[in-house]
């Protein structure tokens, strides 16, 4: 949800001329974002006193778009308010949009967010964490790279629009078909059951030490700054919004992606049984670490004769101690390494 504070300044507001005319107007202060952090401020205090139902109430004021969390205990859905965040709308407009192309996006999506939210991938606590939202970007990028793609990118659904779907926002070109049925449906026919093994394989070998994701071209681009993570806005072009994540994070989605592939494909080799108590496909993925499957990196850990090993006891036998006799008849002992 959004505040949308410039709409009050074209309000045609009938005003009664008499002797007195007050005028109310917000206090001077340094700049928007200032106004806009002591806007939400005040909100928050009178969600958290007296909205109906509102609980848990958080103000993140020094976000770089600052907003208010909130749950809603009558509906169960959980809310972040902004101000003058127009953008964030399209967004979601944008993602609703992709989700109604295709019965897999919706279905994937959740699936994917599922095994990010088990193994601790993400959290409601703003941090250096991977966010559903970049979890979502990435998989309609995956979609858009699959053989015919599944998704068309964000510059085809521009190039197609009509006048009336025109938009731009606070600068940026926020343009694009709002009519699915405009759209032409993908010949792809890949089944859910390989999609999500293949975008766990995808990512888990993705190059993000070089790479960028961007949905608007659907293709892999140079990253423009050293983040661990770089997702380019969709609208915000210049913006990441994936900054906030951290190289260690990163590293535990990418080995969780290939312990996830991996898990896959034995499956698909050794096809479970119906009477098997074992979890298998979905569930599998979702199982905390240390239990059910054994992963990839787990069972390398326990290969008795690695090349590292090998190397070892070779290097133990090449320097072993060379018995010797000297002219005096005394065995010596060689320590030469």
């Amino acid at each position: 949800m959004f505040l949308d504070l410039d709409e009050t300044g074209k309000l045609d507001v009938h005003k009664n001329t008499g002797n007195f005319l007050m005028e109310f107007k917000v206090k001077n202060v340094p700049s928007e974002r200032i106004a806009t952090q002591k806007i939400l401020s005040v909100i928050g205090e009178c969600l958290d006193n007296f909205g109906p139902g509102c609980v848990g109430v958080q103000k993140i004021l020094n976000a770089r778009c600052p907003l208010v969390r909130f749950s809603h205990q009558a509906s169960g859905f959980q809310c972040d308010l902004t101000a003058n965040n127009s953008i964030a709308l399209k967004s979601s407009e944008l993602l609703y949009i992709y989700g109604s192309l295709d019965s897999r996006v919706r279905a994937l999506v959740f699936s994917v967010r599922c095994w990010a939210r088990a193994h601790s991938l993400t959290s409601s606590i703003p941090g250096a964490w991977i966010t559903n939202f970049s979890l979502t970007v990435m998989v309609i990028f995956f979609l858009q790279r699959r053989s015919p793609p599944i998704l068309p990118t964000l510059d085809s659904l521009k190039s197609i629009a009509d006048a009336e779907d025109r938009c731009i926002l606070e600068g940026n070109n926020c343009t694009f078909i709002q009519d699915v049925n405009k759209i032409q449906p993908s010949g792809n026919t890949e089944t859910l059951e390989l999609l999500i093994k293949e975008f766990f394989e995808y990512f888990g070998n993705f190059a993000f030490n070089k790479n960028s994701i961007n949905i608007r071209q659907g293709r892999e681009q140079n990253k423009p700054d050293s983040s661990p993570l770089y997702i380019q806005n969709p609208f915000e072009t210049s913006l990441n919004i994936s900054k906030n994540v951290s190289q260690n994070q990163l590293q535990k989605f990418v080995e969780l992606a290939r312990d996830s592939a991996w898990i896959l494909e034995q499956e698909d080799k050794n096809q479970p049984f119906s009477s098997s108590r074992q979890p298998w496909g979905l569930a599998a993925l979702l199982l905390p670490p240390g239990s059910g499957h054994t992963s990839l990196s787990r069972q390398k850990k326990k290969k008795p004769m690695s090349e590292k090993v090998k190397g070892l006891l070779a290097s133990i036998k090449s320097n072993s101690p060379d018995r010797s006799t000297d002219t005096s008849g005394k065995r010596t002992i060689s320590t030469q390494a």
